[in-house]
C-alpha cells in the first residue's frame, strides 16, 4: 500500500514545507509546523503541461484594465441588529466571507441564528449548515430566541461537496456554516479540523461566495491562546473577522472586528445575553458605568475609543501589603507589561512606592483596554488605592503617560469629551496640548503636565 504523501503547514503564516522544522522558515515562529496530508495533484493531460492545457481549454479569467470593469458597489443587507450591522460597517456585503470566532458557549451560534431569522423576515433567504448539532437541537434553541426562526432552512451536514451542492440548489442569499472545523472534503485525507481540511474547505467556500454573490458566515473555534483554531491563512482568506468576547459570569458580550475589508477595524458591538437571545445595547457607556460604586478608593474612569465609538470605562485598582515575598502584579483587561511600566513611572516620577505592595488592576465589564489613552486613569486609580482616597465621581482622565512621567495627548479628543459630557461628567484631566478648541457644554478641563501634578491636583 502506497504511503500517503504529507506536508507541513505553519499555523501562523500558512507556508508549506516538505519536512518538519522547529522554526518556520517563512515567519520565523517556533513550533508552529503541523503535519497534514497533501492534496492529490490533478493528472496533467498527455502532450502538454498546465500552460498548454489552459491554452487548449481557454479557461480562467482574462486580464482587463480597471476602467473597463463594470458594476457598482452592492447595497448592503441590514439584519435589524443595530450593533451587529455597525460592527460589519453598515450591514452584510453580498459575496463576502465573515469568520465569527469566540470561546465555547459565548453566543456564536445564537447570534448567527438570530441574524438568519431576521434576514428571513426581511425577505432574504438563508441556509444554516449545522455540523455540530442535529436539526432538532437547533430548533429547540430557535424556539427560545426572540423572533421567529421557523423559516430558516437548516442542513445538518459536514461534507463540503454536499453542502455546496445543496446551497447551489437552494441559492440562498446568506450561507451560515457552524462550524468550519467540522467541515471536510473526501478529496483530502485526514480528520475534519486538521490544517489541510480547514484551509481547503474555507478556500472553496470563499470561491463559491465570490462566484455566486452568496454571503458566507463561518463559525470558528478558538485555541487556548485565544486565536482561531486552524491555520492563520483562515483569517487571511476571509473578508471580515469578528471575535466574541465576554468575561465569565457576566451577561455582557462584546463583538469586535479585528479585520474588515468593508468597514472600520476594531469596531465593537455590545450585547447582553438573555433567555431570549442576544440583545443589542444602545448605550454601552451607561452599561459599563451602571454598577460603579460611589466613594470607593481605587476607581477612575477613562474615555476610550473602540474604533470610531467613544466609550466610558471604569478602571479599578487595588494596592495592598504583600503577604508573600514577591509582590503580585495581576491585571484583567489591561496589558501586564504596560502595568509594570506605569508602576515604575509612578514610583520614580510621583514618589509612590509599590515595592512591598500587591497590585491588582481590573477593567470593568470584560472590556479589553488596548490603547494608551487609559494610562492616566490607571495611574489615578493606583494612586487612589495607595492613598485610600476616592476620586471625584464626576471626573474623567484621558492621556498617555510617558517614561518621563509626562502626560501626552491622544487623538479624537473632541469625541471623547462629548461622550463624557453626555454621561454627566463635569471635569476632564488631560494634557494641555490635547485641549480642543471647543469644549462641550458643562465640561471643565484641567490641564496636567505630568503624573505628579495629576496626583497632587486630585488627592492633595
Amino acid at each position: 500500500m502506497a504511503k500517503t504523501k504529507t506536508v507541513f503547514f505553519c499555523t501562523e503564516c500558512g507556508s508549506e514545507t516538505m519536512r518538519w522544522q522547529g522554526q518556520c522558515p517563512a515567519c520565523k515562529e517556533w513550533n508552529t509546523l503541523v503535519e497534514a496530508p497533501a492534496s492529490a495533484p490533478a493528472r496533467a493531460k498527455k502532450g502538454g503541461g498546465a500552460v498548454a492545457s489552459a491554452a487548449r481549454t481557454g479557461g480562467g479569467a482574462a486580464p482587463q484594465r480597471l476602467r473597463e470593469v463594470q458594476g457598482t458597489e452592492s447595497q448592503r443587507w441590514t439584519t435589524g441588529l443595530d450593533e451587529f450591522d455597525f460592527v460589519l460597517g453598515g450591514g452584510i456585503v453580498p459575496g463576502s466571507v465573515v469568520l465569527v470566532g469566540g470561546e465555547p458557549g459565548i453566543g456564536k451560534s445564537t447570534i448567527l441564528l438570530q441574524v438568519a431569522a431576521r434576514l428571513e423576515a426581511e425577505g432574504r433567504s438563508t441556509l444554516y449548515v449545522s455540523g455540530e448539532e442535529s436539526a432538532l437541537q437547533v430548533k429547540l434553541r430557535a424556539d427560545r430566541l426572540e423572533g421567529a426562526a421557523g423559516e430558516v432552512s437548516i442542513l445538518p451536514e459536514t461534507e463540503l461537496e454536499t453542502i455546496l451542492l445543496r446551497t447551489a440548489e437552494s441559492n440562498p442569499n446568506v450561507l451560515l456554516v457552524d462550524s468550519i472545523q467540522t467541515v471536510y472534503t473526501p478529496e483530502l485525507e485526514g480528520a475534519p479540523g486538521n490544517v489541510g481540511q480547514v484551509r481547503e474547505c474555507a478556500a472553496r467556500l470563499q470561491r463559491f461566495a465570490k462566484q455566486t454573490g452568496t454571503a458566507v458566515f463561518l463559525v470558528g473555534h478558538v485555541t487556548k491562546g485565544g486565536g482561531i483554531a486552524g491555520p492563520k491563512t483562515l483569517e487571511h482568506i476571509v473578508d471580515t473577522v469578528l471575535y466574541f468576547e465576554g468575561a465569565g459570569g457576566l451577561d455582557n458580550r462584546v463583538l469586535r472586528a479585528t479585520k474588515n475589508r468593508f468597514g472600520g477595524v476594531d469596531e465593537i458591538g455590545v450585547f447582553r445575553m438573555t433567555a431570549a437571545g442576544l440583545v443589542p445595547v444602545a448605550n454601552p457607556s451607561e452599561l459599563f458605568l451602571g454598577e460603579r460604586a460611589q466613594g470607593t478608593s481605587g476607581s477612575a474612569v477613562v474615555a476610550t475609543m473602540e474604533g470610531t465609538r467613544p466609550l466610558l470605562v471604569e478602571i479599578q485598582a487595588l494596592a495592598a501589603k504583600a503577604s508573600y515575598g514577591a509582590p503580585q502584579r495581576v491585571s484583567t483587561g489591561f496589558d501586564p507589561k504596560r502595568l509594570a511600566l506605569l508602576l515604575a513611572v509612578l514610583e520614580k516620577r510621583a514618589g509612590l512606592s509599590f515595592g512591598q505592595l500587591d497590585v491588582f488592576l481590573n477593567v470593568v465589564g470584560g472590556i479589553r483596554l488596548a490603547e494608551t489613552a487609559g494610562d492616566a486613569a490607571v495611574a489615578v486609580a493606583l494612586a487612589s488605592s495607595v492613598y485610600d482616597r476616592s476620586v471625584p465621581t464626576d471626573a474623567v482622565f484621558i492621556g498617555e503617560v510617558g517614561l518621563g512621567g509626562e502626560v501626552r495627548p491622544v487623538g479624537q479628543m473632541e469625541r471623547r469629551l462629548a461622550e463624557a459630557a453626555r454621561m454627566g461628567f463635569r471635569v476632564a484631566y488631560l494634557s494641555p496640548r490635547a485641549r480642543p478648541a471647543k469644549l462641550p457644554a458643562g465640561l471643565r478641563v484641567v490641564e496636567v503636565e505630568d503624573v505628579r501634578t495629576l496626583t497632587d491636583l486630585v488627592f492633595r
